[in-house]
């Protein structure tokens, strides 16, 4: 490609694909040759500079980054999906539908549900403990994060944890156990300071908070170039 990018063999664009420069498309991980694994990037995606995707990874339609946006192979990621600039996606990860995942972010091995919202500067742990234990394998595990859930900024969720759907995490949360569907938690550690029904919507906009439909592409963050 020009303008000094690298579009590797076996990189697949869907139409309408636009391709920012200097991104690197198809960088074949290691142990594996140029072109024998595919990267499959749906209809409309819009991939900005300095952004590298690794071979292997499927990614749906309308699919967004931010700049140097960096995913590692072995990912599985959905429609209408946005990655922020500067987060890292090492392997394994699976991301549904309609997932906005902020600036800064670190994900490795995690499973997203769809219309999730996730905030800027968010680290998902898979590592239990350091490598040099003969059991890591048997430890290893990213957390699941179910349908509808909203995580603030500055959080952690710790390894094999499950948020329960249409959950709320506040900003700066150490999550160390898993959350029950509808409830909010906070702190440091996080635990169930209330339920989603006993939000009520600061502006007044809303009789509750989160109860307008699953934001959509036309939402005021997608917006610009």
């Amino acid at each position: 490609m020009n303008n000094f990018g690298k579009i590797y063999e076996n990189v697949i664009l869907g139409e309408d694909a636009t391709i920012h420069p200097l991104c690197i498309l198809g960088m074949p991980p290691r142990r594996r040759a140029d072109g024998e694994l595919p990267l499959d990037i749906g209809a409309g995606a819009i991939v900005r500079a300095f952004t590298t995707i690794y071979a292997g990874n499927k990614i749906g339609a309308r699919f967004q980054t931010g700049q140097c946006v960096s995913i590692r192979e072995n990912n599985v990621i959905g429609d209408d999906v946005s990655i922020g600039t500067n987060t890292v996606m090492e392997f394994g990860n699976r991301i549904g539908n309609r997932v906005r995942i902020h600036s800064n972010c670190f994900l490795e091995m995690v499973t997203i549900g769809d219309d999730v919202f996730i905030g800027p500067h968010v680290v998902f742990v898979d590592d239990p403990h350091p490598m040099n234990c003969e059991r890591y394998q048997e430890c290893l595990g990213g957390p699941v994060i179910e349908d509808l859930v909203r995580i603030g900024s500055n959080s952690t969720i710790m390894p094999g944890v499950r948020i329960g759907r249409n959950s709320l995490v506040g900003a700066g949360s150490l999550v160390l156990h898993d959350v029950p569907p509808n409830s909010v938690v906070a702190g440091h550690p996080a635990c169930v300071i209330k339920q989603i029904g006993d939000l009520k919507c600061a502006k007044g906009f809303y009789p509750k908070p989160y109860d307008w439909p699953p934001y959509t592409r036309t939402s005021s963050f997608d917006k610009g170039d």
